[in-house]
């Protein structure tokens, strides 16, 4: 894939999640690594703001649009992007292809009990799959157990939710450690799957009111929100 939209210094994959998901299958399946970073208006403004978090992921093999916001900057640069390709999406397609297909998962991050709970449920949903290992979240980036934890585990898909930026530190981090796998910073996906936090209803994601519908059910996120305005301020005013 070459295709790219260039938002903010950014470059961003202009393709559909299908297309995504068979390549991302492909060169797993073949062996070899892939970083993918799933961006939304916070995190280009977080590259933009701190370098060496825009240093990190420009190493990502894959920038997908995950955040309407970017979807409507490519809009308003006359050069738009396919489409939305929600992480969380990505991550639970990838899990489903996973569990039919003999390839398995390793899953870092969130809370001790969040990230218990997620793999109660996954084993409920998919008894096939295979899972490599769990770790929660609270570790030191420096902590070698935890890499070396996931490098024993020869996990295909490796999903980490840190949050944003630290997910993407450790990947990075580490990365060249590993002969092979996908890594995915996927933020609080471990918390829908786990059921601590509700994902927005089909119809608020398709009006791309997603954002709208979580700053409701968690008004403290309203700084983040903020972020989302002056981003597109700037698209608008062309202050990169």
């Amino acid at each position: 894939m070459k295709d790219t939209v260039k938002i903010m210094g950014i470059d961003f994959l202009n393709t559909n999640k299908k297309a995504l998901l068979e390549e991302i299958i492909t060169r797993t399946e073949q062996g070899k690594k892939s970083f993918i970073v799933t961006a939304n208006p916070e995190i280009v403004m977080l590259a933009r703001e701190n370098k060496a978090y825009g240093k990190a992921i420009h190493k990502a093999d894959y920038m997908i649009a995950d955040g309407s916001g970017v979807v409507l900057a490519s809009k308003m640069q006359k050069e738009p992007l396919e489409e939305r390709i929600p992480g969380f999406e990505v991550m639970t397609d990838l899990i489903d292809y996973a569990a039919g297909h003999q390839l398995s998962c390793y899953f870092l991050g969130a809370s001790k009990d969040v990230n218990d709970r997620m793999i109660d449920k996954l084993k409920e949903l998919h008894p096939e799959l295979r899972i490599a290992g769990h770790h929660h979240g609270f570790f030191d980036l420096e902590d070698q157990e935890i890499v070396a934890d996931v490098i024993q585990s020869k996990a295909d898909f490796v999903f980490v939710a840190l949050g944003v930026p630290r997910q993407e530190f450790w990947i990075t981090k580490y990365l060249s450690s590993f002969d092979k796998g996908m890594f995915i910073g996927i933020g609080g996906s471990f918390d829908i799957i786990a059921g601590e936090v509700k994902r927005a209803p089909d119809i608020w994601i398709k009006l791309n009111l997603e954002w709208l519908y979580r700053l409701i059910k968690q008004p403290f996120r309203w700084k983040r929100i903020l972020k989302v305005f002056e981003f597109i301020l700037r698209i608008i005013s062309k202050r990169y």
